[in-house]
Formats: structure tokens, C-alpha cells, sequence
């Protein structure tokens, strides 16, 4: 029995490695229902890896937005190793960004494929009241998950152009490490400061959306 047991969950745990985007989505969705692992369940798991890549964005941000203000307190050599660690964080926030941009894109689709099943099975009640019930049921759900889905994008549309100045003012840093240079640039930081703030409460606002809509799921 162990042994089954054994097969069945490496079994599982190698379909789950499967993205839904990969063309495998029949196959990677009828194996997961062997094992008891709904749509509406995989759909939660979606949302959740959404919102915790949401989160890890936030730490992201904020590392190098607390890194950009120590280079303007810096002198010397210490800009140097001040620029390398802004530098390194600007790369975890690109790389980041994709990370969430790929996570929203996964859970759009399992929940437009979970709507059309549900969709489809509507169809198969006799019952007029279980249909009418159902058909209800769906229309509230996809209303929440729009709401969702629009938070999110809302937020990662935001990354863009925060990354946009951001990349352009380490690329400038890079061109003229010096005292003089960080001062003259104080000014752009106080915006691109403004645009993180704003970015991260944006973020803020879509996580409690991603929370709400994972507690519908429960």
C-alpha cells in the first residue's frame, strides 16, 4: 500500500510541475482529478501563487528603493559597492516582474477554463431550480474574479514604468558615479520614490482583493 501510495503522489507531483500553458492543460486537468484536485481547487492555488508573487514584488521594491536612498548618503568607494547592490536589486525586480506577469497570466487561465466547464455542465441539470441556482453561482463567481483580475493587472501594470525610470536612473548612475552626479539626481529620485509608494499600494490594495476572493473558494 505505501508503495502505491509512493507512486501515486510522484505521479502527481510530476503532472503538477506541468503549467496550463504548456498545451498539456487536458492531460495536466484530468490527472490532477484522480486525485481528488478540482478546477476550483487548482484555481485557488493559482490565485494564491498570484498574490504571494504580488508579495515577493512588494520586498523587491522596497529593497531598492532603500538602496537608492543609501547612495545619496554615501561617499567615496562606498558608492561603488552602493551601486552594485541597487544594480542587483533593479535585476530581482525585473526578474520579479516577470514572475507575477507569468503567475496572472497562468491563473487567467484556469479560470476561464474552469468558467467554461462549469458553463458546460449547467447544461446537463434537469432540474430547473439546480440550474437557475448554479447558473447564479457561476455569474457571482465570475464577478469576483473580474474584480480579482483587474486588481492584479492594475498593479502589474504599474511595475512598467517604475522599472522604466528606475532602469534609466542606474544606467545614469553608472555613466557618472559621483558625488556630484547622485546629488544632481535627487530630484528624479523623489519621483520615482512616489512612483514606488504609489506601486506598492496599489499592490496592497490587489493582495486583499487575491485574500477576499481566496476565502470565496473555502
Amino acid at each position: 500500500m505505501k508503495s502505491s501510495f509512493a507512486h501515486g503522489l510522484a505521479a502527481l507531483l510530476a503532472v503538477a510541475t506541468l503549467a496550463p500553458s504548456t498545451g498539456c492543460q487536458s492531460v495536466y486537468y484530468a490527472t490532477m482529478e484522480k486525485f481528488g484536485v478540482e478546477k476550483r481547487d487548482l484555481l485557488k492555488r493559482a490565485v494564491v501563487n498570484a498574490r504571494d508573487e504580488q508579495k515577493e514584488a512588494q520586498v523587491e521594491f522596497k529593497d531598492a528603493l532603500t538602496r537608492m536612498k543609501e547612495m545619496y548618503g554615501a561617499q567615496g568607494s562606498a558608492l561603488e559597492s552602493k551601486y552594485g547592490k541597487l544594480k542587483s536589486d533593479l535585476d530581482s525586480c525585473t526578474a520579479q516582474a516577470g514572475d507575477v506577469r507569468k503567475r496572472i497570466n497562468d491563473m487567467d487561465k484556469v479560470a476561464n477554463d474552469l468558467f467554461v466547464e462549469w458553463e458546460k455542465e449547467i447544461g446537463q441539470f434537469s432540474n430547473p431550480t439546480f440550474a437557475s441556482e448554479s447558473r447564479r453561482q457561476l455569474s457571482e463567481t465570475r464577478s469576483r474574479y473580474s474584480q480579482l483580475a483587474s486588481a492584479l493587472r492594475s498593479a502589474e501594470s504599474r511595475m512598467d514604468p517604475v522599472l522604466k525610470s528606475l532602469t534609466e536612473h542606474v544606467l545614469f548612475l553608472k555613466h557618472n558615479l559621483n558625488a556630484a552626479a547622485i546629488a544632481s539626481l535627487k530630484g528624479e529620485a523623489t519621483q520615482i520614490t512616489s512612483q514606488i509608494d504609489s506601486l506598492l499600494q496599489q499592490m496592497n490594495a490587489s493582495i486583499a482583493e487575491a485574500d477576499a476572493f481566496i476565502k470565496t473558494l473555502q
